[in-house]
């Protein structure tokens, strides 16, 4: 039997470990990876083009160094309290655009923001004061659950740091900035529709608030006393989007934006550092994820799969690739229920489609986004998001919470099925 044909069986069943989750994710990729390429007659080392040790150190792709620079951004940020004030502007904005629907919507909003910069959605942080206040002001405790989780994909597919994110944006080479556009829209789209879903029933219940009783409500979680203004807090984040916008390198853009939020809180220089590399602690997850990922990418396509994939489903791919691949990628979220490990099914599809010749950024909105949105579609996330967000919002369902997110997050797919033909 064709050694290569073997080489590919490996991988394969590596892939439906990974799929079905009875194995450590990141050790199974990176330990099938291995046998499957040494069973394809791959040397370990040597002076020959492609060996196991060249195909590891193509996973130390430069998209890493960007994680680094917007983990130092985010380290100092959270360190001076800068962040702090952020999300508790976001939230008051939110309650006085949306009273109750608008404070739950910000609440996940706000935690989807931290998940995008470094890299863990938890959205019970702020649920746990933005779950209450928003019920206080009238909306359902499942419900105000069920928006807060949209969290997890405003963060993964907004984010610069979930290793499905960041693998992604390394195989396509497209680098961060338009997608992560693309996932804030897209991520916000939940949100909208399920705002909007709030306000609608709000307006049918006729709920109305005493303005004495709104304000004892909101002190707590609006209450500023660090003496930040929130014009001073946001301007670093202005400048780390601007040079994202310009098109400087992610990583000095990180550190600039830093070294500036150190300037504006007047704060030592010193410390600063050491709290900006402090950030960086952060990157541990992701960092082995991208490396483990990456060189299964290489071994895919090095053993022949991505091609044998691309010959089995020419007539889809060669039809409407970007479109096939966002479904494929959709019911590997789905099906896994996890971003991280819907890669496994994703990434020989997106291997196959970069082979032949679609263009890279639509094929990367489509393989980063399908999942992003899914994965929360039967559950709420097994794992993480609605799970740990039903515990500190009292009274909420999780059944009842997730049958209240299923039409927002429908809505957010069609959202990006729309774009995926305009990108």
């Amino acid at each position: 039997m064709n050694l290569e044909i073997v080489a590919q069986g490996v991988m394969v069943l590596t892939l439906l470990l990974m799929v079905i989750g009875k194995t450590p994710i990141y050790s199974t990729a990176i330990i099938g990876s291995t046998v499957a390429a040494a069973v394809a007659g791959i040397p370990f080392s040597g002076g020959v083009d492609v060996t196991i040790a060249k195909l590891i150190n193509s996973g130390l792709n430069p998209v890493i160094a960007d994680m680094a620079g917007v983990l130092m951004f985010i380290g100092i940020m959270e360190h001076i309290g800068f962040l702090n004030v952020i999300i508790k502007g976001i939230i008051k904005l939110g309650r006085i655009l949306g009273g109750g629907p608008g404070v739950a919507a910000a609440g996940g909003i706000a935690a989807g923001i931290i998940g995008m910069l470094t890299g863990f959605t938890q959205p019970a942080i702020t649920a746990a004061i933005t779950g209450p206040a928003s019920v206080k002001l009238g909306v359902d405790v499942s419900k105000s659950a069920g928006i807060h989780a949209h969290a997890g994909t405003l963060g993964n597919f907004g984010g610069f740091t979930h290793p499905t994110q960041v693998t992604v944006v390394a195989t396509t080479g497209i680098g961060f900035g338009m997608i992560n556009v693309i996932g804030v829209l897209i991520g916000l789209s939940l949100f909208a529709m399920s705002f909007f879903r709030l306000k609608r029933d709000e307006r049918k219940r006729g709920f109305k608030l005493d303005t004495s009783e709104l304000q004892k409500i909101v002190a707590d979680f609006e209450k500023n006393e660090t003496g930040i203004k929130l014009p001073i807090a946001i301007l670093p984040f202005i400048v780390l989007i601007l040079g994202f916008v310009l098109g400087y390198p992610v990583f000095l853009v990180g550190v600039v934006s830093g070294l500036f939020s150190i300037i504006l809180a007047k704060f030592s220089y010193f410390d600063g550092e050491k709290a900006m590399l402090h950030g960086v602690g952060k990157i541990a997850t992701p960092l082995v994820a991208t490396i483990g990922f990456l060189f299964m990418s290489a071994v895919i396509k090095s053993i022949g799969l991505a091609d044998l994939i691309g010959v089995i489903f020419n007539p889809f791919l060669s039809f409407a690739p970007v479109q096939t691949l966002l479904f494929i990628s959709a019911m590997g979220g789905l099906i896994t229920q996890s971003n991280g490990a819907s890669i496994a099914i994703t990434l020989p599809f997106l291997q196959a489609a970069l082979g032949m010749g679609a263009d890279p950024f639509a094929l990367a909105c489509a393989a980063a986004g399908g999942s992003a949105v899914m994965q929360y579609f039967l559950t709420g996330g097994p794992v993480a998001a609605l799970a740990t967000v039903i515990p500190v919002i009292e009274g909420s369902e999780l059944k009842a919470a997730n049958k209240f997110q299923r039409p927002s997050i429908l809505f957010g797919f069609l959202v990006l099925f729309v774009l995926s033909f305009f990108l």
